[in-house]
């Protein structure tokens, strides 16, 4: 029984190395941009104003078949030893906050920035090749994020429209400008639609210290983008005006009437019509009343 127990045990533990090793061993990193626009679609509470351009969404290590490596666990992902706590890595970050409030905010008003931070650090900064150095982890997915030669803006080829873009045709384009072919994430915001919208854009590298070298993404799309047949693989890619904060709020209709100006004379209370005509007929009424009495009076005197 002693030893039954044993053996389970060791093979418990030759387990755990071994999702360990998966877990540590990753093949590249994934810069993820994210488009807010499409992500405050249809959310109620994105914070105001929304930005117009790509923000970043983390730097993920990855494994060769593009699969993230799994957050750290000290039993089953164990990808590196005595990590940085999440809850110390904010203090670190001090002369960059400025940047990472730019390019790396929360979108949502229901989170701080800094949970954000937090919350990337421990899901995937732990099982990056800086463990130990939170500040040269998030510096550097700043620096590459910045990097006008990874602009989406840019590399896509194209400007936000309300008008549907190919998904094959981006990813040409990115490959043009970039020479590595990216990955498109979509999401599909609106119930009882099909349309896809594009979420993030992320590009693939390689892995070093720090990360610089681009590769091709294992693949173009993710599970939403290709939740659609080929042929409706058409995201819209909103521009940022006129995107929704809320969708719980009526539209303001437009009317062509010019308001006047207000003025600066003392004006007559706003009575309405039908009262007015009323009372207007019955101080006609009144009048006719009285001149009959006096008249029938008159008339009787000279009796």
């Amino acid at each position: 029984m002693v030893i039954k127990q044993i053996l389970a045990f060791a093979a418990a533990m030759v387990a755990s190395l071994v999702v360990s090793v998966q877990g540590s061993e990753f093949s590249f990193y994934n810069l993820s941009l994210i488009w807010p626009p499409s992500a405050c679609i249809p959310t109620t509470n994105c914070k105001a104003p929304i930005p117009n351009f790509f923000t970043i969404h983390g730097l993920w290590p990855t494994l060769k078949d593009g699969t993230e490596v799994p957050p750290y666990d000290p039993i089953d992902n164990y990808c590196n030893p005595n990590p940085v706590a999440p809850a110390d890595i904010v203090a670190k970050l001090a002369t960059i906050r400025g940047r990472l409030e730019t390019k790396w905010p929360n979108l949502r008003d229901d989170k701080s920035n800094d949970i954000v931070w937090e919350t990337e650090w421990s899901v995937h900064g732990i099982c990056s090749d800086y463990p130990h150095d939170p500040f040269t982890y998030f510096n550097s997915t700043l620096n590459l994020a910045e990097n006008s030669k990874y602009d989406p803006l840019k590399v896509l080829g194209v400007q936000p429209s309300n008008t549907p873009y190919d998904i094959d045709k981006l990813l040409e384009n990115v490959k043009w400008n970039v020479g590595f072919y990216p990955q498109i994430s979509c999401s599909m915001p609106v119930e009882g639609t099909k349309q896809l919208y594009l979420r993030e854009i992320r590009f693939c590298f390689k892995r070093s210290m720090p990360p610089s070298e681009l590769q091709h993404c294992p693949d173009g799309m993710d599970y939403m983008c290709r939740s659609v047949p080929p042929l409706e693989r058409k995201v819209m890619f909103p521009p940022a005006s006129t995107t929704a904060f809320t969708t719980n709020v009526m539209p303001t209709l437009e009317r062509n009437i010019t308001s006047p100006p207000a003025s600066t004379t003392t004006s007559w209370p706003n009575v309405n019509c039908g009262l007015f005509v009323f009372v207007l007929w019955g101080i006609i009424g009144l009048l006719v009343v009285y001149f009959l009495v006096r008249r029938n009076r008159v008339h009787e005197h000279v009796e």
